[in-house]
């Protein structure tokens, strides 16, 4: 076999590899001789079929079983033994001319082919505990886990049917029938809907206009959609709903107690108490991670400036690229809207494509030298949080993920890049700065000011769902598997 460098430019390669007729010939032969004493062919005794014979029956089926062989088995090795490592699977190029295909088959020509592939650029670990980071740390009051027990409660509070027109704090039960321009529109309706005036469930000015119904009364209610909302067909435009009122109901008093926790299943308030601490904590703390993280990949990227592998920047970008133009099909806006152009916008997810790229090459080197890995017991809590996400389908993604294995590997890339992030966490400086809840979520904020609308949904009259950040703003930003296969 004859391997010979064609391109070393940058981070590009391309080897030429020759493999003599001859040596294709020995190969097929061996294959052969093999197949000799289990192949059953009539009119010969078991073993006693000549070479020849075989060679004629199944010597290009043979051959290119030969070819595929040395295809599969010489490109990773042939890279390997350069010292390098390929970036993404490498291109493998040989003759599409038939003829000439038919004489490497029949062991009359060389076997030619190309393997073209870039390769990872050798990253030189670099000492991080001249990195300093500020994390934030909100301590949730007491008066906050009342206010959110107060508030789970809620969905425990009972209502007594009353005579009489509806006030603020009352529950409507009704049917409605949206309309626009005059004609329903689809996710406008809805039988027994329950409704509490003042919860601003629905889309404003809803509520206002129920207050003083009766149990009876029809009528019909005037709004107009928010200019933002998700439904972009609805968005800024008036609408009407013929309401009619089955119930009107009074709230029962509620008082945080042991009997709520236990119309929510839970043994006590104490224990109510102590999830939703748990919760808050959890929430908060995920956000003072992602933005020590967040520093700590500015830092990084600040320190590796070299050049990333060109297909990995653009498998990357075209990820972001597809997400935002999504975000903005199911938003109903232009690049306009979002003052910019789709040139800015393409110029801007570019260099967030390269410093995705760049920083998770970094982390895999990073993580590989300091020996992180990821366990199965890992991979499967991942799996089970994820099947936990899809309840009543549990067993379908289960079974879907545990058949395919490169879906199941999926996990193992964040995984691995927060593993690392943990060792680095350990080597640099940290410090902590006791921060209010408001401070610690400012960032987030200013982010979801600039969001993209959420994705569409149903058109009934409810409240404009949070909209999802863009993808610049996405917290994690390095891509671990770019370079920890």
């Amino acid at each position: 076999m004859q391997v010979t460098e064609t391109l070393n430019t940058g981070l590009k390669r391309e080897i030429q590899v020759v493999v003599p007729a001859k040596d294709m010939e020995a190969r097929l032969l061996e294959r052969l001789q093999d197949a000799k004493g289990k192949v059953r062919i009539n009119g010969f005794r078991p073993g006693k079929v000549p070479v020849n014979h075989l060679r004629k029956v199944y010597g290009k089926s043979v051959m290119a079983e030969v070819v595929n062989e040395i295809l599969s088995n010489s490109t990773g090795s042939i890279i390997k033994e350069r010292g390098e490592k390929a970036a993404m699977q490498p291109e493998v190029k040989m003759t599409e001319d038939e003829s000439e295909a038919e004489k490497i088959l029949a062991g009359q020509a060389d076997f030619e082919f190309s393997i073209a592939y870039e390769v990872i650029p050798p990253i030189e670990i670099q000492d991080v505990s001249g990195i300093s980071v500020t994390r934030e740390v909100y301590d949730v009051p007491e008066s906050e886990i009342d206010e959110q027990a107060m508030r789970v409660a809620e969905s425990a509070r009972t209502y007594t049917p009353k005579d009489g027109k509806a006030e603020t704090g009352d529950r409507v039960t009704m049917d409605y029938v949206g309309k626009v321009d005059g004609e329903p529109f689809e996710g406008g309706a809805d039988s027994g809907a329950n409704i509490v005036i003042g919860s601003n469930q629905f889309i404003p000015g809803f509520e206002d206009q129920l207050v003083g119904a009766k149990a009876g009364d029809e009528k019909v209610v005037e709004v107009t959609f928010p200019e933002q909302y998700q439904a972009a067909h609805l968005a800024g435009k008036a609408a009407t709903f013929d309401v009619k009122v089955s119930e009107i109901a009074s709230p029962e008093a509620i008082e945080l107690n042991d009997e709520v926790a236990k119309s929510l299943g839970l043994d006590s308030l104490e224990r109510l108490r102590e999830i939703i601490k748990g919760q808050l904590e959890s929430q908060f703390g995920t956000v003072t991670r992602q933005k020590v993280k967040r520093q700590l990949l500015d830092a990084l990227d600040e320190t590796y400036k070299f050049e990333a592998p060109s297909k990995l920047v653009e498998a990357e970008f075209t990820n972001i690229w597809n997400q935002v133009t999504r975000d903005l099909e199911s938003a109903g806006k232009t690049f306009t809207d979002e003052d910019t152009t789709e040139e800015e916008a393409r110029a801007e997810y570019q260099r967030l494509a390269e410093r995705r790229v760049r920083l998770g090459l970094v982390l895999a080197e990073i993580g590989d030298k300091a020996g992180v890995q990821v366990s199965d017991e890992e991979m499967q809590r991942a799996l089970m949080e994820t099947v936990r996400r899809y309840p009543g389908q549990e067993q379908q993604v289960y079974d879907f993920y545990r058949k395919n294995p490169a879906a199941l590997a999926e996990f193992r890339a964040p995984l691995f890049e927060e593993k690392v992030v943990d060792h680095l966490m350990t080597l640099i400086n940290v410090t902590d700065k006791k921060v209010s809840k408001e401070e610690l979520l400012a960032d987030d904020e200013a982010d979801e000011a600039k969001a993209e609308a959420a994705s569409e949904k149903e058109a009934a009259p409810k409240k404009k769902a949070a909209p999802k950040k863009k993808a610049k703003a996405a917290e994690s930003e390095a891509v671990a598997e770019d370079g920890a296969e």
